[in-house]
């Protein structure tokens, strides 16, 4: 009785191993399938929520370019960003801070923005802009139309 305990268990032990393996092996597949290339969706004029702030974005030769539009009287300037995937990074500068602005896409039509660095940390703008974000959304498909 106790080697058909044994060999059930080890059977059973087994097909749960082939269960698990299968299952992760499959798992990233439709993981990734399952996830949309958003990169395409940047380019066009994008204004901030509960705003008039908006901004227009392009993609040139792999980099991501940002052109003001109507900034409430503040005058910034940017690098040319980086794009990966539904994720931008872009340099600015703004009365004496400096700083990196990630936003990521959400959706087609939506992104939210986030300053990853800004320097220096005393400045006010950097510490009201601190575990902030910004959602953006999409006004325009095209900056360019």
């Amino acid at each position: 009785m106790e080697s058909f305990l044994e060999l059930e268990s080890a059977l059973l032990k087994s097909i749960f191993l082939r269960i698990f393996a299968l299952a992760f092996s499959i798992f990233p597949l439709t993981n990734a399938n399952a996830q949309e290339d958003l990169s395409a969706h940047w380019e066009g004029i994008w204004v901030a929520d509960g705003t008039l702030f908006s901004i227009a974005a392009a993609i040139e030769k792999e980099e991501f370019r940002v052109v003001q539009l109507e900034s409430l009287g503040f005058e910034w300037s940017s690098e040319n960003g980086k794009i990966d995937g539904k994720v931008v990074t872009i340099e600015i500068k703004y009365a004496g801070v400096t700083g990196t602005i990630q936003a990521e896409l959400v959706d087609p039509n939506t992104a939210v923005a986030f300053a990853a660095t800004c320097l220096p940390n005393f400045m006010v703008v950097c510490m009201l802009s601190k575990n902030r974000q910004a959602v953006f959304r999409k006004v325009i498909e095209n900056a360019e139309n």
